[in-house]
């Protein structure tokens, strides 16, 4: 286990602790020590020594298997989750207006440190800095700036966490305010939307994207347009395990952990199974559905390390599926076999993850007709379609159009703000996981 790993799994226990204590989202930011002189631990830092769960650190460097380094990463984190609770619990009882509205969690207004100084045994001390977003936690650490971090509780403060029967659906996309939120191919398609619609919640969104100029324009414009850090760019190829590590590197860099991971990155190449070359089938595969596994599989390490100390907040991955994944795809095999496929990884991810509680769904969208995968104008499909004389009759882009249209009991395709909906229901609700949730206007229906 590097020790740059070691420095990142802490950001997210760190984390961890605030989300157990306010139940409110928090940035944590490890400090970037760029200063030339040795960081300036402020007064009212909080100063915890992990030394105890140093040997297995050691243990996980030494490890000659990868199954050894596994299990000693993991206990860790688990042995410096213990000690940074403990002293964390310790820091505000002592400092609370009465030590038993500490212990009971009743004090009205409570204090929490900016900043926790972590050091192993005699060495220096890493700093995480902590705010409530990107901006403020920036500069914090900018300044050094160890105030003290005032959070409204009790019993009568609102709880961001907790459901609320009174929610109706133009507040639905409350549930996401102020969350941390991984998008996959995010730059564009349904992936765009999602981004716009999460950021225009509230939320500070990750666009990982293959295309990552596109991704940085994109975070520009969003960023531009709600006055804040709402997005932040990070290139990434889903289907590259190294590269998809490096994208959970930034994100507890930049923000120490995450509340909501999106896989949506996909592609399609269609071709009947008589006919289409296997680098094609396996391309689309490794996107699709190798992809999902890949990216499932660090965000839920992210996930558990947060859970260690806050074992009651609730996190969600979300496979965007399709509509091909419920019923199959003439001539699209490679496309629809990968979907189906994700489905299966979904329910089986649910029935593991929910321990950490991660709840893992689906959603299968209808066709996006309006997006540039279907309406771009020279490449789009349906140009595709109206050349190759799919559809009868057709006669204009137009007609391939309605066409489609057609087949849709509620006659349009599905929409970036139809799927939107969906991502704020399942986040919503609690007790629900492994499902495969058809967004289709009743084309496609699950009985």
């Amino acid at each position: 286990m590097k020790r740059q790993e070691e420095c990142q799994s802490l950001a997210a226990i760190i984390r961890g602790l605030y989300l157990t204590a306010t139940k409110k989202s928090w940035i944590v930011c490890r400090d970037s020590g760029e200063d030339p002189d040795p960081p300036v631990v402020p007064r009212e830092a909080l100063v915890v020594d992990i030394a105890p769960a140093e040997k297995f650190l050691w243990a996980a460097q030494s490890a000659e298997s990868g199954e050894e380094q596994k299990v000693s990463s993991f206990r860790f984190d688990e042995e410096a989750a213990k000690i940074l609770h403990e002293a964390f619990t310790a820091w505000e009882f002592e400092r609370a207006p009465s030590g038993v509205e500490a212990a009971t969690r009743t004090a009205r207004v409570r204090n929490f440190p900016s900043c926790i100084a972590v050091k192993k045994g005699g060495s220096g001390e890493t700093l995480y800095w902590i705010d409530r977003d990107i901006d403020a936690v920036g500069k914090r650490m900018k300044g050094r700036d160890g105030t003290l971090l005032e959070v409204t509780s009790g019993p009568w403060a609102p709880k961001e966490q907790d459901s609320s029967p009174e929610l109706d659906a133009s507040g639905r996309s409350n549930v996401v305010k102020d969350r941390i939120a991984l998008v996959t191919g995010g730059a564009q398609g349904f992936g765009e939307e999602i981004v716009r619609g999460l950021a225009a919640s509230g939320a500070l969104v990750f666009i990982a994207d293959l295309n990552g100029d596109g991704a940085e324009k994109l975070s520009k414009r969003i960023n531009a347009s709600e006055k804040r850090i709402a997005a932040v760019p990070v290139p990434v190829n889903v289907s590259d395990e190294a590269s998809v590590e490096a994208l959970f590197r930034t994100i507890r860099e930049t923000a120490g952990g995450l509340d909501l991971c999106i896989s949506n990155a996909g592609v399609l190449r269609a071709g009947s199974v008589m006919e289409q070359g296997v680098d094609d089938f396996k391309f689309v595969t490794d996107i699709n559905y190798t992809g999902y596994f890949i990216i499932v599989k660090h965000a839920a390490r992210l996930f558990r390390q947060q859970s260690l100390t806050a074992p009651a907040w609730m996190t969600d991955i979300i496979q965007i599926n399709s509509k091909s994944g419920l019923e199959g795809s003439n001539k699209n095999g490679a496309y629809a076999g990968g979907k189906f496929g994700g489905i299966g990884l979904t329910a089986s991810f649910a029935l593991e993850l929910i321990a950490c509680n991660i709840k893992v769904n689906a959603i299968c969208p209808g066709n996006f007709l309006d997006g540039p995968l279907w309406s771009d104008p020279e490449k789009g499909l349906f140009v595709q379609y109206l050349k190759a004389g799919k559809v009868p009759g057709a006669k204009t882009v137009a007609d391939v159009k309605a066409f489609y249209e057609a087949k849709v009991p509620m006659k349009r395709g599905c929409t970036g703000t139809d799927v939107m909906r969906a991502i704020y229901y399942i986040v919503e609700q609690e007790y629900e996981t492994g499902q495969a949730l058809p967004v289709t206007g009743g084309q496609v229906m699950v009985h």
